[in-house]
């Protein structure tokens, strides 16, 4: 580095003072203040070495100026590189962390809607778990006005106890699992306003950082801004560092992906439940109306016993009758020989004297009498015993009649009533909530 020579200055020459010319008049004509030949030369060649080194000063402060703005240069182009490297760094960083947000946002979305689609199925498939429930509660009042001999407590009611037992706790673990689904969903909900916030940030600091990126030396749109910018950057600037924004997308990443896994596993809940509660009920259904079938079975069995044996009591009744028709008759047909008998032992009572004995005729004819009296009493007899039967018959018709009523009527109410009540419960794919 050139070091530039400094030469005294002032109105000195040789070190001496150089004198000055007098003013006034006595330098109107000649001068008497005269510099000498040497003087001259010596103010020449001062003044040549003071431009000399005036010279060598410049071209030293010339040469260091180069240096320095030279390296001035490079160490700009240099921090002006590495902070758009940082700058396309953070921007692809950015990128990264706002497509794995939106992909969870994505993936939020389709869980939103899918526990939707799940919370109408459950609300539905509790709508239609009404139905069997009001199947199964009428079956059991329509049941109850069976006539008395036939209000027993057999398997269909049992079953029917059973359903409406079921079909209450399916209801209330419906509504529990609807429960459930429904915080699913309030948590889902806000883990994605998390999500798209957070996206929302990344989303314009990729843009600042992206117009940042493409600035330039000679972009128009640059300009200078007071330092107060810079301080009040310091102020609203977060104090997180890069660790901690990365740390923070991790843990809203974490946070959806916990609740996705949670979704997955409620979903794989709700279609065991709905498909279990589907079988359940269907199930129980088929064992009522086995229940249903069997007791109609045994109902039309007796029926068809009572009426067999109703139509032998009118058949016994009938023979009954004319057996009576027939005794009447007989008994009867006994008092025209019984009065020829007595009138002629009356006739002969009156024969005289030693004609009143007991010949062969009156012998007979007492034994006549004897014979006829017995036989109309044996008669007589027969026909209160035939009477009384009939009574029992009657009595025995009446009872299988209103026996067989009943089981009419108990037949008409399960089979006719209930099991075509029946005919309404739901299909599979309505319990499941399509």
């Amino acid at each position: 580095i050139a070091v530039s020579l400094e030469v005294p200055r002032g109105d000195f020459l040789g070190g001496k003072e150089i004198p000055q010319p007098l003013s006034g008049s006595a330098t109107a004509g000649y001068r008497t203040g005269k510099y000498t030949q040497p003087e001259w030369f010596s103010n020449y060649h001062s003044i040549l070495e003071q431009s000399g080194g005036d010279c060598l000063g410049a071209q030293s402060i010339q040469r260091v100026s180069k240096t320095k703005y030279q390296d001035a240069e490079a160490s700009v182009l240099q921090t002006q590189s590495h902070g758009t490297r940082l700058l396309g760094e953070r921007i692809q960083d950015i990128h990264y962390w706002r497509s794995e947000l939106q992909r969870h946002i994505e993936q939020l979305q389709v869980d939103i809607t899918s526990l939707l689609g799940l919370k109408t199925r459950l609300e539905k498939a509790l709508d239609a778990t009404e139905t069997p429930y009001a199947i199964a509660l009428d079956n059991l009042n329509c049941r109850t006005r069976r006539p008395g001999p036939d209000l027993v407590k057999d398997n269909v009611e049992e079953e029917l106890s059973k359903e409406v037992e079921l079909i209450r706790n399916v209801q209330a673990l419906l509504k529990q699992t609807t429960a459930q689904l429904v915080a699913q969903i309030k948590r889902n909900k806000k883990a994605k306003q998390m999500l798209e916030m957070d996206w929302s940030d990344k989303y314009q600091a990729y843009n600042l950082d992206d117009q940042c990126g493409r600035y330039s030396n000679m972009s128009p749109d640059t300009q200078h801004h007071p330092d107060n910018i810079s301080n009040a950057f310091q102020e609203e600037q977060s104090t997180n560092d890069l660790r901690s924004d990365v740390i923070q997308s991790n843990t809203n990443n974490g946070f959806s992906i916990t609740e996705s896994v949670f979704c997955v596993w409620l979903r794989m809940l709700v279609e065991r439940v709905l498909l279990d509660t589907t079988d359940d009920l269907r199930v129980q259904c088929s064992h009522v109306e086995q229940a249903f079938s069997q007791r109609c079975m045994e109902l039309t069995g007796a029926r068809s016993q009572l009426e067999m044996k109703l139509a032998t009591v009118l058949e016994q009744i009938g023979a009954q009758e004319r057996n009576i028709v027939a005794l009447q008759q007989a008994i009867h047909n006994k008092e025209g020989p019984l009065r020829i008998a007595e009138s002629r032992l009356y006739v002969r009572s009156h024969r005289p004297n030693m004609e009143l004995c007991m010949d062969d005729p009156q012998i007979s004819l007492e034994g006549e009498v004897r014979q006829i009296n017995a036989t109309v009493e044996s008669l007589q007899h027969q026909l209160s015993e035939a009477r009384r039967s009939l009574s029992l018959l009657e009595e025995s018709r009446m009872t299988l009649e209103k026996d067989l009523n009943c089981k009419t009527h108990s037949l008409f109410i399960d089979r006719e009533k209930c099991m075509i009540q029946r005919k309404q419960y739901p299909t599979v794919s309505t319990l499941s909530g399509y």
